[in-house]
């Protein structure tokens, strides 16, 4: 029997960005920009390429900014038509989104993900979805969430997302224990939240992508709050694997920016800024030329 088609994906939204503050005091995280397109676009593109057909925002108090960036701009549109702006024009287009194919929920308490995805549980029923953390941009030539998609249309259950780390950073990431690896897929035995690097069962971290089953939605319901105070996804992840459904592990290819962080949002600028044809030699010739100024100063 064929498994059911992952049409939904939930982007969870609804933090504050506090890394990123002043900027955010006034701006939701999900659309600081990177290069020319705010961090959110990138999910939803993967998304969309991937076949999802609904999206699914968790958003919270101040996130207006954020369903207007999707929404329709009327009075741009019509500047740059009267402009003869087509190029422009089309870009706005591009990234407006069908109001039939997006959902806002509200998050009214910081309760953590697990805690962001139950607010959606109406919306997924008891479809298998797939949960996108825009943090996390990934840059690959076939989209992971579409490599994830493959893996799940064979084997079912639930797919994570997975990189490995070196020992040393196992402390900043859920680790997965493992077995039985076939290639880049993996059964998941456990998940163990951010262990000391004696601890780590395994180098493979787990990513901000994910394809669920609904019954991840029992798992939650219920879950005692972590010593943060908040419902972990990852704990309603060990009591599916406790209760024998399965969960595997997926190596996917391609490059993850962890755009969380200052440092990996500025790596992240520059790799996707050095991939853009029209900005590459000038931006490049004007990295070698910081580079060799710093090497001088040394």
């Amino acid at each position: 029997m064929a498994n059911a088609k992952v049409t939904k994906a939930i982007f969870p939204v609804a933090g504050l960005g506090t890394r990123f503050l002043p900027a955010t005091k006034a701006i939701p995280k999900e659309t600081l920009t990177l290069v020319d397109r705010p961090l959110i676009q990138y999910a939803v593109d993967e998304a969309l390429a991937s076949g999802i057909e609904q999206l699914i925002f968790v958003t919270s108090r101040g996130k207006s900014n954020l369903e207007d960036y999707f929404d329709r701009s009327p009075e741009l549109e019509r500047t740059l038509s009267k402009a003869g702006k087509k190029d422009l024009l089309r870009i706005v287009h591009d990234v407006t989104l069908d109001s039939g194919a997006v959902t806002y929920v509200r998050q009214n308490q910081a309760l953590g993900l697990g805690h962001a995805i139950s607010c959606a549980r109406h919306l997924i029923q008891d479809e298998p979805f797939a949960v996108i953390l825009p943090d996390d941009v990934i840059s690959a030539s076939t989209p992971c969430l579409k490599q994830m998609i493959d893996v799940y249309n064979r084997t079912g259950g639930s797919v994570i997302a997975a990189m490995e780390v070196p020992p040393a950073l196992a402390s900043s990431y859920g680790i997965l224990d493992v077995a039985g690896v076939a290639g880049r897929v993996a059964e998941v035995r456990g998940i163990v939240e951010k262990p000391a690097a004696d601890k780590a069962p395994s180098n493979l971290a787990v990513i901000g992508r994910y394809i669920l089953d609904p019954s991840i939605f029992d798992h939650l319901d219920g879950l005692p709050p972590s010593a943060g105070g908040e419902i972990q996804l990852t704990d309603g992840i060990a009591a599916m694997i406790a209760a024998g459904q399965g969960v595997h592990a997926y190596r996917f290819s391609g490059d993850r920016f962890d755009c969380g962080s200052k440092a990996g949002f500025l790596q992240a600028t520059v790799s996707f800024a050095l991939a853009r044809s029209e900005l590459r030699e000038e931006f490049g010739s004007y990295l070698n030329s910081m580079v060799a100024l710093q090497n001088a100063a040394q």
